[in-house]
């Protein structure tokens, strides 16, 4: 099963992570979209590879390291979490809702789009 963190609840998934390893979130949206709204890294470390050219660098990534996945509203990375845990990733959660919900529960700085 692969969680489903609200940004709102990232801060406490990324604690009780941190016992597998630093938590990583993968932010699988397309480079347009980061210029319009991207979060900044906060406890935590970030990584942006596009769902399109995630298997060709999925080196990039460490098995053991906790990740979770960021998009617009949660299916990219939904599927993208699915991805990793078929390839050996332990620890993956879905950040449901995306960057979408990041921005009315985190930070309204964030645009929404």
């Amino acid at each position: 099963m692969i969680a489903q963190v609200r940004p709102a609840q990232l801060s406490d998934w990324l604690a009780s992570a941190r016992t597998h390893g630093e938590p990583i979130v993968l932010d699988v949206r397309e480079p347009a979209e980061l210029r319009v709204a991207s979060v900044k890294a906060d406890g935590f470390a970030l990584l942006s590879i596009p769902i399109g050219v995630l298997a060709p660098r999925l080196h990039e990534l460490d098995p053991a390291r906790p990740v979770a996945c960021l998009c617009h509203h949660g299916a990219r990375s939904m599927q993208v979490a699915a991805f990793l845990r078929g390839r050996g990733f332990a620890h993956v959660a879905n950040i449901a809702g995306g960057i979408n919900a990041w921005s009315s529960e985190l930070d309204p700085s964030i645009a929404r789009y």
